[in-house]
């Protein structure tokens, strides 16, 4: 459609997750019209990324060092490991302030329509950082879809017997949220996931 430069960044932009034609069309022009030195410091943002970020070697998550932020802190409870789908996953986590455990990052769920299974993932790793006993629970917080589901369902039937405890994030109704439009699955499991109220 366009000539030379412009099409390709397009077709580049066009690559990115989430971001689709008219997407990549409309950032390409952005930064035909941006100031010069802030398309540079965008390139030199993600060719430093590349070069610096790295996988954390015990969890998987994004660190500049060998071990990430949270491997690194003596305060963290070695106990407790929550296992996520993706770094951006602990991020979320991480905002709560409501867990002091550590985590492992699988990179990414089963998913046999895109040919991702076990193998594809950091299963073995994690059954490596339970090898030595210190570790009591695992707290499954995989994504709440199919993909998610049965990548929790195929960890717990590895994990529960080896004695450890095994939860799963609650999941159900968002705070907010009006009942008539919540699907079928998320009020079952709103129900399943329900509290008793003490006065």
């Amino acid at each position: 459609m366009y000539e030379g430069a412009v099409q390709d960044l397009i077709d580049e932009l066009g690559r990115l997750p989430g971001v689709g034609p008219k997407s990549a069309q409309r950032i390409a022009f952005h930064l035909l019209a941006a100031d010069p030195a802030d398309v540079r410091r965008l390139a030199d943002a993600l060719v430093e990324v590349k070069a610096r970020v790295q996988f954390c070697t015990v969890c998987g998550n994004v660190s500049q060092e060998e071990l990430c932020r949270v491997c690194r802190d003596p305060r963290r409870v070695p106990s407790v490991i929550c296992v996520v789908e993706e770094p951006k996953d602990v991020v979320a986590i991480e905002r709560t302030r409501e867990f002091r455990g550590r985590y492992h990052v699988l990179g990414g769920a089963i998913n046999p329509i895109d040919n991702v299974g076990p193998d594809d993932l950091r299963i073995s790793e994690l059954m490596g950082r339970l090898a030595d006993g210190t570790v009591t629970e695992v707290i499954l917080a995989t994504d709440p879809n199919v993909e998610g589901e049965a990548t929790s369902t195929y960890l717990a039937r590895l994990l529960v017997p080896m004695g450890l405890r095994v939860t799963r994030l609650a999941s159900g109704l968002p705070v907010g949220g009006d009942l008539e439009y919540a699907d079928e699955v998320t009020l079952g499991r709103a129900f399943e996931g329900r509290r008793q109220i003490s006065a």
